[in-house]
């Protein structure tokens, strides 16, 4: 499996059998990723890690202020 980027949606996805996704909002130059969800079935298995880092790396190519009001995201931002 790979992270897919659903830009019309908003966020950030890994699709098995349940979905687990990354979800972020625009304004202006910054971005804010407001929420990371891993169902129990796929957790433990570094997926959210994968998640966070295609968003981090994809808001920095794109030249944006970034911003977390999601916890797990504000971890790699420190």
């Amino acid at each position: 499996m790979a992270v897919e980027h659903q830009t019309q949606q908003h966020r950030f996805v890994w699709q098995a059998a349940e979905l687990a996704l990354l979800e972020y909002t625009i304004a202006g130059d910054t971005i804010n990723f407001t929420h990371t969800y891993v169902p129990e079935s796929l957790r433990g298995q570094g997926i959210a890690e994968q998640l966070v880092r295609a968003g981090l790396a994809w808001a920095k190519a794109e030249n944006y202020q970034i911003e977390a009001r999601c916890w797990y995201v504000q971890k790699f931002l420190k």
